[in-house]
């Protein structure tokens, strides 16, 4: 059996538990000679002579949880003494590496990220025996932005005309992952709750992970027009399209702990270098449930679009190449009446502004 002290997000129980599979109890203990400070992956531990990094004494761990937690830190534990109300012990610490300056916050991580890691830690765990332990670490932002969008699922939409589902009601027989690299497939053997109240036969069914993303179509009320933009789609490239650039919204992967609102914000800045306050969101909606998890957000701006605001953008680093097209609403609205604005966000953004843009010029001339 062995002892391990936890001074970052295994500190958080529900973390814990999600790495260990099991609850476990712990008592505070005080690690001298260290700083717990924001690494590049999570909290790493630097050595500062007068410091006492605080903690979580774990005892008695098994063999079996040791290759658990080897599994989610990605690294070896080294031992270390501690200081405990009985005195000094020794017990098995994860140091990591790549610290900042910056310390870092067990409080206001655990109000921050704290949900969101224990649902990530279970999706890591997931991959235990079967991944290597560093093939979560180049995932780990998405993965995060995963276990995001599970928690906002929870709540996000609306339950008065659909039947609402009770425990049981879908039962996993088996459940992979045979792709996982930035988006992930996930594979299960299920069985669901028919309408007659049997269960029906277990069925194969496959689905693309994404995370969740927000849209935004900045409009001027006082021009009647709108930024919309182009760039290369791998989608209709792989579909076959001769013409794989689309027209389409603003749009962005919601990061981990970011709300959808701030995510159109930032990208307006990232693709199309404009900067935008008054966000409306108009619509939410999943964009292809049968195969899909990804859930949009789609949201309109009032702002000022001059003639000159137009222009190309995107991030170097992700290899975007982005055009900005201003166009008027009616001309938006003949873009995808007839078949060229083919982009599912952009149809129900140009749509809601043929039902709505009379409402949002009379709000700005009043």
């Amino acid at each position: 059996m062995t002892d391990f002290f936890f001074y970052g997000t295994l500190r958080y129980p529900p973390v814990l538990e999600a790495v260990l599979g099991h609850p476990v109890s712990g008592r505070a203990a005080r690690l001298p000679g260290q700083r717990v400070v924001v690494g590049d992956t999570g909290p790493v531990l630097v050595g500062a002579e007068a410091a006492l990094a605080p903690g979580l004494l774990v005892t008695g761990l098994s063999e079996a949880d040791r290759a658990r937690l080897d599994h989610y830190e990605a690294g070896e534990a080294m031992p270390m003494t501690l200081e405990t109300e009985r005195g000094r012990v020794k017990a098995l610490v994860y140091p990591g590496g790549g610290g900042s300056d910056h310390d870092w916050s067990f409080e206001d991580w655990v109000d921050d990220w704290g949900n969101i890691t224990a649902e990530t830690a279970r999706d890591i765990m997931r991959g235990f025996g079967i991944n290597p332990p560093t093939a979560h670490l180049a995932r780990l932002p998405m993965l995060l932005g995963r276990a995001h969008s599970r928690i906002r699922a929870a709540d996000d939409m609306p339950r008065e005309s659909r039947g609402v589902a009770d425990p049981g009601d879908v039962e996993v027989i088996a459940a992979r992952e045979p792709y996982a690299h930035f988006f992930s497939v996930e594979e299960y053997d299920l069985r669901f709750r028919r309408f007659d109240g049997t269960m029906s036969p277990v069925v194969n069914r496959a689905v693309f992970v994404s995370g969740d993303a927000a849209t935004l179509v900045p409009y001027d009320p006082v021009r009647d027009r709108v930024l919309v933009i182009e760039q290369f789609r791998p989608g209709p490239f792989a579909r076959g399209d001769r013409q794989p650039w689309l027209i389409e919204p603003i749009a962005g992967r919601i990061d981990a702990g970011e709300d959808p609102r701030s995510t159109v914000m930032r990208e307006a800045v990232e693709e199309a270098g404009l900067n935008v306050s008054d966000v409306r969101e108009i619509m939410r909606y999943y964009s292809s449930p049968g195969t899909m998890t990804e859930f949009l957000y789609c949201f309109v701006a009032l702002c000022d679009l001059p003639d000159d605001v137009a222009q190309t953008g995107g991030l170097v680093e992700e290899a975007e190449d982005i055009r900005g097209l201003l166009m008027s609403v009616d001309d938006l609205l003949k873009l995808v009446n007839s078949g060229e604005g083919a982009n599912g966000p952009l149809v129900v953004t140009a749509q809601w502004l043929a039902l709505n843009r009379d409402a949002l010029r009379g709000q700005t001339e009043n």
